[in-house]
């Protein structure tokens, strides 16, 4: 397969069932992190590399002639590598590319860049998507064969902040946010955990996958339920695994998935499972579900401005609770656009992250 994004936390699980099934890795790219990268390299012996900075390739341990650089490095990559599968874990606006390409090219993709469907779903209609997050993945299971399907849920953990009270996430910082529960995540999506704006990009995710417009996420804090399926009839199914990625990743990397990933859970060991409702005060973002779900286009904006606000929050420049406002705010302003052609989601994405600047 090829790799992109094999520095984080998604791309370290999958080399972890690469070195484990013997899955030849044609190519690998990442951000900044060249010394892992180098380890990889001699471990996997790649064909291709991509990394994000010129500055860079002179530290890479690999032929100069076959290290690609940036975007326009990535799209490279892709087309002269022959592998079928491409694993999109890159983070952010910065993977939708990625996506874009495998399409064009007719690869598989195994999606665990949820910000493509956000903020271009509707321009990877058709592609061959294999998605990779644990609510998706458990969807994908539980939707096989059924059609009396009446409404699907998602869960959440409620992220750092499910047992804080409203009036004091004011005074929470980054390392708090950065505490998670129950998963081992990159920051980007364990701040986007607690402020559930992850939820909303799945629920957005969902709609593109799966074509339903009903569909909507509860907490459940223990990570163990993943995704349930109501039915017509009053029955509902649900799919349970412990919170640990390479299960998921696993379904989209195997096409038949009868290897022993996990221990399965044993129910008589665990002391409670309980749900609960979304508190919209807490996580105001969430409110936006049902206008993403009649007006996706505007996910490119909610996107790109919660990019700006989390990554202000993790360098100490804002306060939690800016995220939210500064995502609202963007929305006033954009509320009215409309996208024809892919360079307006490019286009969008820079102007929403200058006006959040302003």
């Amino acid at each position: 397969m090829i790799l992109c994004g094999s520095t984080g936390s998604i791309g370290l699980n999958a080399l972890i069932l690469a070195r484990k099934y013997n899955i030849n890795i044609s190519a690998l790219s990442c951000g900044e992190n060249i010394s892992l990268l180098n380890e990889q390299i001699q471990e996997f012996k790649p064909k291709f590399v991509c990394i994000k900075n010129e500055n860079d390739k002179k530290l890479v341990k690999f032929p100069s002639s076959k290290i690609f650089v940036g975007q326009n490095g990535l799209e490279k990559l892709l087309k002269e590598c022959d592998d079928d599968l491409v694993l999109n874990a890159i983070v952010g606006f910065a993977g939708f590319n990625v996506s874009l390409t495998a399409k064009k090219l007719n690869k598989i993709l195994a999606l665990a860049n949820k910000e493509s469907l956000v903020v271009g779903g509707k321009f990877l209609k058709g592609a061959n998507i294999r998605a990779i997050d644990s609510e998706h993945a458990a969807l994908n299971m539980l939707l096989k064969g059924q059609k009396n399907i009446k409404k699907i849920l998602i869960t959440a953990s409620g992220g750092a902040f499910f047992k804080h009270k409203v009036k004091d996430l004011k005074y929470v910082s980054s390392k708090d946010a950065l505490k998670h529960p129950n998963w081992s995540m990159g920051a980007k999506i364990t701040i986007d955990s607690a402020t559930m704006a992850n939820k909303l990009f799945e629920i957005l995710e969902a709609y593109y996958l799966y074509g339903f417009k009903n569909i909507d996420a509860i907490i459940e804090p223990r990570s163990l339920i993943h995704a349930l399926c109501e039915f017509k009839d009053g029955g509902t199914s649900l799919y349970a695994s412990s919170a640990d990625m390479k299960l998921s990743i696993s379904q989209a990397l195997f096409e038949k998935n009868d290897k022993n990933i996990l221990n399965s859970l044993d129910f008589l060991k665990i002391p409670s499972l309980k749900f609960y409702k979304i508190s919209l005060k807490k996580y105001p973002i969430y409110s936006l579900k049902d206008i993403l779900l009649n007006k996706p286009d505007l996910g490119v904006i909610v996107n790109a401005a919660n990019e700006y606000w989390v990554y202000k929050f993790l360098s100490g420049n804002c306060a939690f609770l800016d995220i939210a406002n500064g995502i609202f705010k963007a929305l006033d302003k954009f509320a009215d656009i409309k996208i024809n052609e892919i360079e307006e989601i490019f286009y969008l994405d820079k102007k929403v992250k200058e006006f959040c600047a302003s």
